[in-house]
């Protein structure tokens, strides 16, 4: 059972979200909370799998939740994904950076919803579709790049974990990264696992913007 933690400071927003996650047999919402502060400490008591966050909200926002959850200096972090209303890049760039794993819009199909609580909770990255070629490009070209260069890459990873972050970056599963390599797709999995600790990294989202923002792979490249 996916247990998750819902953060709207709507309440029709926060009760309709509950009642479609609430109707999948694996999906148990287990504490909902109306703005960022609620939801830090109720995701630091029920240590939920996943949190659902809207980044406006009053007192702490989202994003600043976010961070609190699942930072980079967070010991033992709680998976998160924000939902918005709002596609601005200052909201979706701030998600990632403070380490979302997750970022969708709240138009969003009802069964997309559903997947990306699903694919957050199992330790995989998702990201609205209409944004992923902004969010790459912004990451590429406009951002500012961390001085980590594709040598410092090749020295952090193996032959066979950075054949599978290009295939990663390329939109592939598990299953099709293996199929690629002719391999076992829990081959695929170890080696992730392996990798994304090396990255700092905490979601196959996060290795992919991890390879574009260090031109490991760039915008356009086959």
């Amino acid at each position: 059972m996916i247990r998750v933690v819902i953060a709207d400071d709507q309440a029709l927003a926060r009760a309709g979200l509950a009642a479609l996650l609430a109707a999948e047999r694996d999906l148990d919402v287990v504490g909902t909370a109306s703005d960022g502060d609620e939801v830090v400490a109720l995701a630091s008591d029920l240590r939920p799998d996943v949190v659902c966050l809207d980044v406006r909200m009053p007192g702490r926002d989202g994003i600043s939740a976010a961070r609190e959850l699942c930072g980079p200096d967070v010991a033992n972090p709680v998976p998160v994904l924000v939902l918005t209303t709002f596609d601005l890049d200052e909201y979706v760039f701030g998600a990632l950076e403070a380490g979302a794993s997750g970022f969708l819009l709240k138009d969003a199909e009802p069964n997309v919803i559903v997947h990306a609580v699903r694919e957050v909770a199992a330790g995989r990255g998702t990201l609205d579709q209409a944004l992923t070629h902004r969010v790459i490009r912004e990451f590429a070209t406009r951002r500012r790049l961390q001085p980590v260069t594709f040598q410092r890459g090749a020295d952090l990873l193996t032959a066979r974990e950075r054949d599978i972050l290009l295939l990663l970056a390329q939109g592939m599963s598990n299953e099709e990264i293996a199929e690629r390599l002719v391999v076992e797709v829990s081959t695929v999995k170890s080696h992730l696992a392996r990798m994304m600790p090396k990255l700092g990294v905490r979601s196959r989202l996060q290795a992919v913007v991890w390879a574009y923002q260090n031109r490991v792979v760039a915008v356009g490249e086959p």
